[in-house]
């Protein structure tokens, strides 16, 4: 973030006291509020292959595997350990691998051919929605 844009934050912030606080320290901390919602949803073909590599998903366990050409699926938790039961329901609904998951953040990447991932982002927000009362987003595709 730019020296200007914090510094409109913190006036945002704390509106008539940030005259009173320039100079001094200030400490920012992330604040997670509970929350039942899937916030994305979409998926994708990248036509460019620096995407796929950009994402990481050609290193690890991943690495020498070409995922040129498969589709990608983003699904956004809060809370963001619901992230490990949206796995579980990817994998078990369709042909999809997990490129990344992200218990501390509530972020799934899943690839795969475009039907099967569209299957599998679809059928983990009706689980979302219709099994556990959670909030969500429509999917989107691009």
């Amino acid at each position: 973030m730019t020296a200007e844009a914090t510094k409109a934050v913190l006036e945002r912030i704390f509106h008539d006291d940030y005259e009173h606080l320039k100079g001094r320290t200030l400490r920012m901390t992330r604040l997670r509020i509970p929350g039942k919602e899937v916030s994305l949803a979409h998926l994708f073909t990248p036509s460019n292959d620096s995407v796929y590599r950009d994402l990481g998903l050609n290193i690890g366990v991943h690495e020498g595997e070409d995922h040129r050409g498969e589709t990608i699926g983003l699904i956004r938790f809060t809370p963001w350990e619901a992230v490990v039961v949206a796995a579980d329901i990817a994998l078990k609904s369709a042909q999809v691998e997990i490129g990344f998951m992200d218990r501390f953040c509530g972020s799934l990447i899943i690839t795969g051919e475009h039907a099967q991932v569209e299957t599998a982002v679809e059928e983990t927000v009706a689980f979302f929605q219709n099994e556990l009362g959670f909030s969500v987003c429509e999917v989107h595709k691009s």
